[in-house]
């Protein structure tokens, strides 16, 4: 009798742990979006010193110039980093969506942050969707998959840190992956009809807008191309992307027209690109990765023209780039290599950044040289320059990183070979990494640049995860 009334006790609590787990299924989003919220509200209420930018002697951990360009829109009306001259030196997407947050609840950090919280949870619930749809079948396993890939963006230390300053990455992770989700739906739609061309518009909008932020999704879309051809004939693909081709060219058009105003010629939506060709493809670019540092601490040419001719600087520094790769075409099998190297290393890249004072040098052999005293590079700020200190997010945040990305990497490895069978579908998320690591190959590379493109690796990382889950209770579960 005992053992017959443990039974009769046992059974309503299993009973009980399965509607639990039941109930905890259908909300997993829910969760995972919560525990994102909870993670970066907690680091950006537990390090005020790094976030607070709006705080007296508060440092800007991220970039300068957003906030500058936002804070002269709110004043002047013009687009611009001094007041009331307008440029196009940096793309002009951020910087707008910055000044509406400063008029809205004012130049506050707690404001910007609570932003890019909402960006990231947006983002994750986007990635979850892209998942379901991406496995169908069985049941159940694109929701595992999605939140499980969620779960690991949610948690992911250097995006929590890197969405929580001033920059732009929280917003490109958004539009990123608002294009992916657009794109399946539409490549989803059996017929090209109403809903289909309404997709197609949102998708090509997207993508335009994309350009305003960084100017990154034109060739990511060239190879959607090709994944929608996977499964649909030539006519079907070519209908379903030609409205997206055709509103993306118009989306930036405004911009592009205001930019030309500015400076009587073309400008490829911001003045910055040539500065970043010339960056990633000089003499000296490969040596200056060997040793850890980033390319943007490199001295332009002394031929070229100054920063009061920006359309001219930017043509020349942009030719230099290219007149390197082209006069030296046996330097680049290991410029790119190195790149490559860069790119995906599993540590934090840069390796090493320049301390206040500092200012990196080549010397007559090629070497590096940091040398110290006057003349330190003019870019280099104190919230930059605490990157190099023995401080919490340089040493235990270096080392975090490295486990946490590094084990994700490989799972995300081994969840690619399990999946091969569905590499028809899922070529997108494997053509979404390509075109990021080719454009960063022709610019240069670091952890920043290739973090937004994190969560869709996670994906293979979470499919190598379920798939041992599902090994396990398969051998063990009587």
């Amino acid at each position: 009798m005992p053992c017959l009334a443990d039974s009769r006790g046992i059974a309503p609590g299993l009973s009980r742990l399965r509607s639990m787990r039941l109930r905890l299924n259908k909300r997993k989003l829910l969760i995972v979006m919560l525990i994102a919220i909870i993670t970066r509200a907690g680091a950006l209420f537990s390090f005020p010193q790094h976030f607070a930018f709006s705080e007296p002697g508060g440092l800007i951990h991220g970039s300068a110039a957003y906030d500058e360009y936002a804070l002269n829109l709110l004043e002047t009306g013009v687009y611009g980093r001094e007041a009331g001259l307008p440029d196009a030196g940096l793309p002009p997407l951020y910087s707008y969506v910055l000044a509406a947050v400063y008029g809205a609840f004012g130049r506050h950090y707690l404001a910007v942050g609570a932003l890019h919280i909402l960006f990231d949870a947006l983002s994750i619930a986007l990635l979850y969707d892209i998942c379901r749809r991406l496995f169908p079948r069985p049941p159940q396993r694109g929701d595992s998959v999605g939140a499980l890939a969620g779960l690991f963006f949610a948690l992911y230390p250097y995006l929590i840190f890197q969405n929580l300053t001033l920059n732009d990455t929280a917003l490109w992770i958004l539009l990123l992956q608002l294009f992916l989700w657009l794109l399946i739906q539409l490549r989803e739609r059996g017929t090209f009809d109403r809903a289909a061309l309404m997709l197609a518009i949102a998708a090509g909008l997207t993508l335009g807008v994309s350009v305003l932020a960084r100017a990154l999704l034109p060739p990511l879309a060239i190879l959607a191309a090709l994944w929608f051809l996977l499964k649909l004939s030539a006519r079907d693909t070519l209908l379903r992307l030609l409205p997206v081709a055709l509103v993306s060219l118009l989306a930036p058009l405004p911009w592009l027209i205001h930019a030309y105003q500015i400076y009587g010629g073309f400008v490829p939506i911001a003045l910055n690109s040539g500065e970043n060709i010339f960056q990633g493809n000089n003499p000296y670019a490969a040596a200056i990765f060997r040793a850890g540092y980033d390319a943007q601490w490199i001295a332009p040419p002394i031929d070229a023209p100054p920063k009061d001719e920006p359309l001219r600087r930017n043509a020349r520094l942009a030719e230099a780039g290219w007149r390197y790769l082209r006069e030296n075409p046996a330097a680049i099998p290991d410029l790119m290599l190195t790149k490559l190297l860069v790119y995906w290393n599993p540590q934090v890249t840069p390796l090493r950044n320049l301390r206040a004072g500092e200012k990196l040098q080549v010397d007559e052999s090629g070497e590096i040289v940091i040398v110290t005293g006057e003349g330190s590079h003019v870019g280099l700020s104190a919230a930059n320059a605490a990157y190099q200190d023995d401080s919490l997010f340089n040493v235990i945040g270096r080392n975090l990183h490295l486990v946490y990305f590094g084990s994700l990497w490989l799972l995300a490895v081994a969840g690619a070979w399990l999946s091969r069978r569905d590499w028809r579908t899922l070529s997108l998320l494997f053509f979404a990494q390509i075109s990021q690591t080719l454009v960063y190959l022709l610019f240069h590379p670091s952890t920043r640049y290739r973090s937004p493109t994190d969560p869709l690796l996670f994906v293979f990382s979470a499919i190598a995860v379920v798939w041992f889950v599902g090994w396990c209770r398969g051998r063990y579960t009587p």
